[in-house]
């Protein structure tokens, strides 16, 4: 299957060490005690540069009030994210909910989110400079996401399209994360090799999805999980800013 293996990594990280040092354009990592210069980076999109959650909620909550179903607060809601927009929905509307009417439900929040995923939709303070700089100093930078394909492109082409120019989202021919699928895919779209590229995401589904593809990961704080529950799901790098991402990417070792 060329570069990539197809199946997920079952065993442990392979990042047993990692040491990452900044040059004008490169990193390097130790990888099994091989130095591999880093010129890749995928970041996740909702939760991780661009903070999409209003937008999510009131769409969900949207779909729920067509159904005549309970609302959601917007923890509620934040805590469903990462695993896509079906798992989303899934949660958000009540347990027992019968097929028929969950599908009328889904399609109706899809329908809706498409219409206003731009209304409050904005990225995170600091992430429009820190991209800047990585663009700068020569990075290829890609977005990967749960979110159906046309909605990633959207958003990519409203706020990211002087830097990322490869967004992989959702499709019948790419699985969702934690399938390496969309990192694969971000990866041959910019001539990137594993060895090459490092994860940033803010979910326990980034750090699994990092793994399976093979890539070292950067956990991040702004988003929809907090420091503890990261840990406590192995997380190791952690970023409490966006400026943090160039300190990690220089001065980080495990």
């Amino acid at each position: 299957m060329g570069q990539h293996d197809g199946a997920y990594l079952s065993e442990k990280p392979i990042f047993s060490k990692l040491s990452l040092t900044l040059h004008p354009l490169i990193v390097k990592i130790h990888r099994k005690n091989k130095k591999t210069m880093i010129t890749t980076i995928i970041f996740d999109l909702d939760g991780t540069l661009l903070n999409t959650l209003d937008d999510l909620a009131s769409s969900v909550n949207y779909a729920l009030c067509q159904s005549h179903y309970p609302q959601r607060t917007t923890a509620e809601v934040r805590q469903f994210l990462g695993n896509g927009i079906r798992y989303l929905i899934e949660h958000a509307v009540p347990k027992g909910t019968p097929q028929d009417d969950f599908e009328k439900c889904f399609a109706c929040f899809k329908a809706y989110y498409m219409d206003h995923c731009l209304d409050e939709t904005r990225p995170y303070d600091g992430i429009p400079k820190l991209l800047h700089q990585l663009h700068d100093r020569g990075y290829k930078l890609a977005i990967v996401s749960n979110k159906l394909q046309p909605a990633v492109t959207e958003l990519q082409e409203r706020f990211f399209n002087a830097y990322i120019t490869v967004a992989i989202g959702e499709s019948p021919e790419v699985r969702r994360k934690p399938a390496p699928d969309s990192v694969y895919r971000a990866l041959d779209l910019l001539h990137s090799s594993r060895d090459e590229a490092i994860y940033i995401g803010d979910s326990e589904v980034d750090m699994a999805t990092a793994h399976n593809a093979g890539l070292p990961c950067i956990s991040v704080l702004w988003g929809f999980r907090d420091r503890d529950f990261l840990i406590a799901k192995g997380a190791f790098h952690i970023a409490s800013q966006p400026s943090d991402i160039l300190s990690l990417l220089s001065d980080a070792e495990a």
